[in-house]
């Protein structure tokens, strides 16, 4: 973009916060600093990023019948480039790669929108937390737009194509009690966005899957007291990196990264459960609890045991951490029960229930 057009946004920090952030930026090859953003129904860019990540932020005026640009600039690298129409005052906001180990976010406003660059000022309000209010900005017709979870706590999801998620809730009576307020978890639901894992018989989605029983997992642990972060909340795809950045800054007792299986399609019969861990001790006796606990919601269902793995998330955590793979989504056992709502129900009371077991025995 032309240099004479466009100018640089002024990007202030609290007091507190200027040494961190003038630490220096990822490595160019590194994922993504970017991990959630949302453009509110007022007018207001939210964004959540690696802790001390260095931000750019730019403003273009209207040429060549495209409308006012301001676009944010971040280290690390996007996997997935797309496009999201806006609303309102919003034409579209854009996520991309403008050079190898950089990931661009750019808000692109309808014709005959017009806005004071001076009034633009991108703040940051924590280490991993900022801010860009458009002042002046119409707000009729806009509405909340957005990708990633910014509070860590789970949100509203909505479900694509024909899946449909557990809305009975689910009861936690049962499940083994714990202290209050001592432990925290993260749950890594895998996939999601551009990225759906495998796809099975009748087209279903590894990233349903998973992010349904996910996000009861996180309720289910929350009921009995336990603190829960959630890697992704909603369908949006997260790099491997920050999932781990998040569950490794969080201080957590346990990490458990949630996935379906798949094969070939001409593969049918195979089927089965199992569950990675990497090499601690610790780890192999989280897999070993939440394997049991699989399995005994799923009858008939192949037990593929517990077996070291070198998965990226459960590699590179410092926490014991665990892998489940809940099925085949290819499987003529396992796909028609992961597509069953109450299945997914089972699955969620069994992995709790796992987690809970290992706290209660194994942490101190």
């Amino acid at each position: 973009m032309a240099a004479a057009s466009s100018r640089r946004i002024s990007c202030l920090v609290a007091a507190a916060l200027q040494l961190a952030l003038l630490l220096p930026s990822l490595p160019a090859r590194a994922a993504s600093a970017l991990s959630a953003w949302a453009f509110t129904e007022r007018g207001t860019l939210q964004l959540r990023t690696a802790r001390n990540a260095r931000l750019e932020a730019f403003y273009q005026e209207p040429s060549d019948g495209r409308g006012t640009r301001v676009w944010i600039d971040f280290p690390g690298e996007l996997r997935f480039p797309r496009k999201l129409l806006g609303r309102g005052a919003v034409k579209e906001i854009r996520l991309g790669k403008p050079r190898s180990g950089a990931t661009r976010l750019v808000i692109e406003f309808r014709p005959g929108v017009e806005l004071d660059p001076a009034q633009l000022q991108l703040r940051g309000t924590a280490p991993d937390r900022w801010e860009l209010a458009f002042t002046g900005l119409p707000t009729q017709g806009l509405a909340d737009l957005g990708e990633g979870d910014l509070s860590g706590r789970a949100t509203a999801w909505r479900p694509t194509g024909r899946f449909a998620p557990s809305r009975t809730p689910v009861d936690p009576s049962g499940l083994p009690m714990v202290p209050l307020n001592r432990y925290r978890v993260v749950i890594d639901p895998g996939h999601g966005g551009p990225d759906p894992g495998a796809v099975g018989i009748g087209g279903l989605r590894e990233t349903d899957v998973v992010l349904d029983v996910s996000l009861q997992v996180a309720a289910l642990l929350r009921a009995r007291g336990v603190d829960v972060r959630l890697t992704r909340s909603s369908e949006v795809d997260v790099d491997l990196p920050p999932r781990v950045h998040l569950a490794n800054r969080s201080a957590a007792n346990v990490l458990v990264s949630i996935h379906a299986n798949a094969l070939s399609m001409n593969r049918p019969e195979v089927n089965g459960i199992e569950t990675f861990f990497f090499s601690d001790p610790r780890s192999g006796r989280l897999a070993g609890y939440l394997q049991q606990q699989m399995m005994d919601v799923s009858p008939g269902t192949p037990d593929r045991g517990v077996r070291r793995g070198r998965f990226f998330v459960i590699r590179r955590s410092t926490m014991p951490s665990a892998l489940v793979e809940m099925g085949f989504v290819t499987g003529e056992i396992d796909a028609p029960r992961l597509a069953q709502a109450a299945h997914r129900r089972r699955l969620s009371l069994a992995l709790a229930a796992g987690i809970l077991n290992y706290l209660n025995r194994e942490v101190r």
